[in-house]
């Protein structure tokens, strides 16, 4: 399957998102939570709506808790102390939270090395949010010598456990051959979990794959139709653009397309 403007549209989008400068998003850092009791193993990110009485892995710790509740009162000095103590006994939010803290330089000096050490923790403790963190920062070449292989190996430890943005990452990998062998099937394997957890630019993505088909993926312009409008209802103007002319062009053919 040859990229179209549409997939490399899609492609862009994702890579101008969040993580752009792999960490620079993550300032709602107390707001992660802790990979390991996700139901469905999507991480919410710095801009979701959960309290701190909510986050996994702070109701253990008490003190990892504090320092969830001082970040989000501004008392940063006060919960980057709190989040180092609890990351020194090993919980592996108070060890992410730190690390991003200690990267953007929040409640103290900026300390990329030790920040970058306690993100490893946090990934090597199995947390997916920081494993995708981990591997965006080697994707992105940012604080680290870019090295898409190595980041490709986190993307996968992230995505097998259901983080969205990181199955979205190695489906764009995979598309591009970047970090990888180029492998469209496994490109469109990742970009349809990654749109049944509800990513709008994997939405969209998927939508093409079925619309245009090949790569072991059936031409299905109802099922393509139908993810446009999942990527539309999200906001997409492309996406709601494709669903229209679907709409049209099934209209005319019939619905056995």
């Amino acid at each position: 399957m040859k990229r179209t403007r549409t997939l490399e549209r899609a492609i862009h989008a994702a890579a101008a998102g969040c993580f752009a400068g792999a960490v620079l998003c993550m300032s709602g850092v107390a707001e992660a939570a802790d990979a390991g009791s996700a139901a469905s193993g999507a991480i919410p990110s710095a801009a979701s709506t959960t309290t701190p009485g909510t986050v996994p892995g702070a109701e253990s710790d008490p003190q990892t808790a504090n320092a969830v509740a001082d970040y989000n009162a501004g008392n940063l000095s006060q919960a980057r102390s709190e989040f180092k103590a609890a990351a020194g006994r090993g919980n592996r939010l108070a060890e992410f939270n730190y690390a991003m803290m200690l990267v953007n330089g929040e409640g103290g000096a900026a300390d990329v090395g030790e920040g970058r050490k306690w993100l490893r923790k946090a990934a090597d403790a199995n947390m997916s949010h920081a494993q995708y963190v981990y591997g965006k920062m080697y994707d992105d070449g940012d604080f680290v010598e870019r090295d898409p292989a190595q980041a490709h190996q986190w993307f996968l430890k992230a995505a097998k456990q259901g983080h969205v943005q990181a199955e979205l990452a190695l489906a764009n990998q995979y598309l591009d051959g970047r970090g990888t062998t180029r492998d469209n099937k496994q490109a469109f394997y990742w970009y349809k979990k990654a749109a049944e957890g509800g990513d709008m630019t994997a939405q969209y993505v998927t939508g093409s794959f079925y619309e245009r088909g090949g790569d072991g993926v059936p031409k299905n312009l109802n099922v393509a139709r139908a993810y446009y409008a999942a990527a539309a209802a999200q906001g997409d103007p492309v996406a709601r653009l494709k669903y229209q002319q679907l709409s049209a062009q099934l209209m005319k053919s019939g619905p056995g397309q």
